[in-house]
């Protein structure tokens, strides 16, 4: 049995290595015309890979590997009968540490310190701790618990929420009773930071508009590392800007975020420009997850992180 296997750019072909003899590995970034007209598993380019699985139209692909953990919008672009697989195990350690450190600037007052240094001033602030606040985890997949587990030392109090109600052993942190998403409504006003690790999709979208932010507690801090369509801009705005509420946000309803976009100069608001899988840790986990699927499909075993059957 011999694969063609085609990565989008030459560094994850060389974090991937040497493969076996019975594998052709190929750089295809999905512009230029494609290698063969059949591929056994074919990995888009990371960022707006959405928008190359065009390039597959006409093609056979055994398998469409994505770079990304979310894959909301990509069934209705994928061409019929192929099957795709997310970055599940790649980018939960990433985004996790970005969370954390959207936390700890938020709460720590960092941007303040930026913009003194810039101005040569010495400018101290008696700040919000991260240690003893209620930390409300909106969405417990793999990025929830490995925030979690970043959390653990950090000596808060940890409520989950998920789709559905159960408890969960989960390494570092022990048992967590996982509350069902009926139940958040109920549970925002005690949380004094509450973090969003949701996926996208009709479910999902604008989960957090004008009702459950004015449930918030008064300075509560609202960090998304999910979906930017979890929170209605329109109703996180106000908020913001009546200093009810802070705001740390990794992912927005438009990306990149317009230059004249009202949140560039909202008060109480952190912008990152999505980033919470961008980090060293990416290519060689990424390249692992190849490598693995590689050595599935040689030994005739189904592929890892299906999300959208064939």
């Amino acid at each position: 049995m011999s694969l063609l296997v085609t990565v989008p750019t030459d560094r994850l072909a060389a974090n991937i290595g040497a493969v076996p003899d019975e594998v052709d590995l190929r750089v295809w970034d999905m512009k230029s015309p494609a290698p063969a007209q059949h591929i056994d598993i074919v990995v888009p380019p990371y960022m707006g890979s959405t928008g190359s699985l065009g390039a597959l139209e006409e093609l056979s692909v055994g398998l469409v590997q994505s770079q990304s953990i979310g894959y909301d919008g990509v069934a209705e672009l994928l061409p019929a009968g192929m099957p795709f697989a997310n970055a599940a195990s790649v980018h939960e350690a990433s985004t996790a540490e970005l969370a954390l450190a959207l936390m700890l600037a938020a709460q720590r007052r960092l941007p303040r310190f930026v913009l003194a240094q810039e101005r040569g001033e010495w400018s101290p602030v008696f700040a919000d701790s991260l240690a003893d606040r209620r930390v409300l985890l909106v969405g417990f997949g793999g990025v929830g618990k490995a925030i979690a587990q970043r959390l653990a030392p950090f000596e808060v109090e940890i409520t989950a929420v998920a789709r559905s109600a159960r408890t969960e052993q989960v390494e570092g942190v022990g048992e967590v009773a996982v509350h069902a998403i009926d139940e958040l409504p109920a549970l925002l006003p005690e949380a004094e930071i509450v973090v969003l690790s949701l996926p996208g999709g009709a479910e999902t979208h604008h989960l957090f508009s004008t009702d459950l932010i004015g449930r918030m507690a008064q300075n509560a801090l609202l960090v998304n590392v999910g979906r930017g369509p979890l929170i209605d801009t329109d109703a996180l705005l106000p908020a913001l800007r009546e200093g009810r509420i802070r705001a740390a946000l990794d992912v927005f309803e438009q990306e990149p975020l317009p230059q004249q976009h009202p949140l560039w100069s909202a008060p109480n608001l952190l912008v990152s420009p999505h980033g919470g899988g961008a980090s060293t840790a990416m290519n060689p986990r990424m390249a692992r997850l190849v490598r693995t699927q590689i050595e599935r499909m040689l030994a005739g075993e189904p592929p890892l992180n299906v999300v959208i059957p064939g």
